[in-house]
């Protein structure tokens, strides 16, 4: 059978795209679209949807939210927090998957980062 083999892109609404894009690519390291191509890393993606009435995401109107698996947690969130962007960390978000933080671009929407746990051995 065919089948989808990752994710070929991910495209949502912004009052500002450039001022979105620019955050992303300044923050995050992701290049806009209009630059070039994101080449992502091979890893794990998990496609997950959710209740409608999940308090995970943070609104109730908010309809999705993208997870970003990083290299190094710590790093981020210092660069991040050293660039005045709010980082929130609960301990009940680190399990046996991995360790997980939240920030929210200019607009507001929430963003998870995700260092994936390291496996034995690796």
């Amino acid at each position: 059978m065919a089948r989808v083999v990752g994710i070929g892109g991910l495209f949502f609404r912004a009052a500002n795209p450039n001022v979105i894009a620019a955050w992303y690519e300044t923050h995050l390291g992701i290049a806009d679209l209009h630059k070039s191509v994101w080449q992502q890393e091979a890893g794990t993606t998990i496609f997950g949807p959710f209740a409608a009435d999940t308090d995970y995401f943070g609104r109730p109107e908010q309809q999705w939210m993208i997870n970003f698996r990083v290299d190094d947690l710590d790093g981020l969130i210092a660069d991040l927090t050293a660039s005045g962007i709010s980082v929130e960390t609960r301990a009940e978000w680190d399990s046996e998957v991995g360790r997980f933080a939240r920030i929210h671009d200019p607009e507001g929407n929430p963003v998870e980062l995700w260092e994936p746990a390291k496996e034995a051995g690796a």
